[in-house]
């Protein structure tokens, strides 16, 4: 299984991750998704997430979780993009792509992934507060 890992502070461009995707002749399937920072976080209207991780931690836990999804589905690839720093709201803060021969694997394996890396993945984000939208007069 190929594995792309890029774990960066740069902004997500998906048009070029779409551009640099190559699916062999037996592969039927193409799921990815993109994570976007969205304008509430636990009920708070807020202007953006800034994201930080322990680098070495995430790629290790990132390489336990690729070997898992070759394990359990016949996965041609992955690719994951990660954003830290700030990011503000409509902002792409992840995105995952995944070929399997069928929909279903893939499908199954994105979602796996994604799952996993919320779970044990040491990337932390902290709300940045609209502080427009939490003045009082």
């Amino acid at each position: 299984m190929k594995r792309q890992l890029t774990i960066t502070f740069e902004p997500i461009d998906e048009t070029a991750l779409l551009s640099q995707r190559a699916v062999s002749a037996g592969m039927g399937a193409v799921v990815s998704f993109l994570g976007v920072v969205r304008e509430t976080e636990k009920k708070q209207a807020i202007a953006a997430l800034e994201y930080e991780t322990f680098q070495r931690m995430a790629e290790h836990q990132f390489e336990l979780i690729f070997q898992e999804l070759e394990r359990r589905w016949p996965i041609e690839s992955v690719r994951l993009v990660h954003r830290l720093g700030l990011i503000k709201t409509n902002e792409p803060s992840l995105w995952v792509e995944v070929v399997a021969p069928h929909r279903g694997e893939a499908f199954a394996a994105c979602q796996y992934l994604i799952d996993e890396m919320k779970r044990v993945v040491p990337i932390w984000k902290k709300a940045v507060v609209n502080k427009m939208d939490n003045l009082s007069d």
